[in-house]
């Protein structure tokens, strides 16, 4: 129901310059990274795609089913990301593809010896050895749906690396940059909250999760948690950032957002009660978060599921 963070849409390719009609491909080649540009304007199935580096792979338009990891198909749309390790072949199949609706998708393939020098520096000079956290590419979450930090910077380097300014690998290392810190850092937001799960609160980290998801429906005072972590307020909110890519009150929200959309679904709940439900103090505030976070209000939120109710 979520309006999605999608990407800018990229120039198809002119049709007297097309190569073939399934993935066909450009190519805009780097000193770290190669932009790579797929098009696809016919059914297609079971086509297999391997890069020898670490690629990040974005839906511009259209739909895809990815075939990856052994593990079940799923459908690929705009708005959303896959991350796949070099040599990992993607099978991908183009069930609406057509010359009036053609599929469209970026990769970004990035050089080995750029990352591992990103996280080592990473690690040597912005590493929590108390928390044992280490800055690292994952791949147990693989597939996800963009914030508005990581679609801006794909946006901008779609528009670098296919830009003819001379210092076009400057700005592009630098956003290649921010763009892997924030992906290592959703990934290990994911595995501490996996962790909370399976291994309780070995961690501060999971000492201040597990309070946080076990109070989202109360009032989370920020100095209790600064007291919980045994920061600072300055430290404690630097400390979390550096930790999840977002400060302790964006995720608080976010984890309250989507609660708010799980009791949303239950159409005799107000907007007011739900508000209040989820550890929110002025329905005002409520609105207006969840707009920023969904794209939608929650009134509007609430009326698509009913249509979609009643579709069904």
């Amino acid at each position: 129901m979520a309006a999605k963070n999608n990407l800018h849409h990229i120039d198809l390719t002119q049709p007297r310059y097309l190569q073939t009609l399934v993935e066909n491909r450009r190519i805009f080649n780097l000193n770290n990274c190669e932009l790579n540009v797929f098009e696809s304007y016919q059914q297609a199935y079971r086509v297999p795609l391997t890069f020898s580096d670490f690629v990040i792979t974005s839906m511009i338009r259209g739909k895809k089913i990815m075939h990856l990891f052994d593990e079940p198909a799923f459908v690929y749309l705009p708005g959303e990301t896959v991350i796949v390790p070099a040599h990992q072949t993607m099978v991908i199949d183009f069930p609406e593809a057509s010359a009036a609706t053609p599929s469209q998708c970026i990769a970004l393939a990035v050089d080995a010896e750029y990352i591992t020098g990103t996280l080592d520096y990473l690690n040597n000079f912005y590493n929590n050895k108390q928390d044992l956290h280490e800055w690292k590419l994952q791949f147990n979450q693989y597939h996800f749906d963009n914030d508005n930090e990581v679609s801006d910077l794909i946006n901008k380097l779609i528009r670098i690396c296919s830009s003819a300014e001379t210092t076009k690998n400057i700005y592009a290392d630098l956003n290649l940059k921010e763009l892997l810190i924030r992906l290592v850092q959703s990934q290990h937001l994911q595995q501490v909250k996996t962790e909370i799960t399976h291994n309780g609160n070995q961690t501060r980290l999971q000492y201040v999760m597990h309070f946080i998801h076990e109070n989202l429906t109360d009032k989370i005072l920020i100095n209790n948690l600064c007291r919980k972590a045994y920061l600072s307020r300055n430290h404690f909110f630097r400390w979390f950032k550096e930790q999840f890519g977002v400060t302790p009150v964006e995720y608080i929200n976010q984890e309250r957002i989507k609660l708010a959309k799980q009791l949303l679904a239950e159409q005799q709940k107000s907007i007011t009660s739900v508000s209040s439900l989820c550890g929110f103090t002025d329905v005002n505030y409520f609105v207006r978060i969840f707009k920023k976070i969904e794209g939608i209000t929650p009134g509007a939120y609430q009326g698509c599921l009913k249509s979609s109710s009643s579709i069904n």
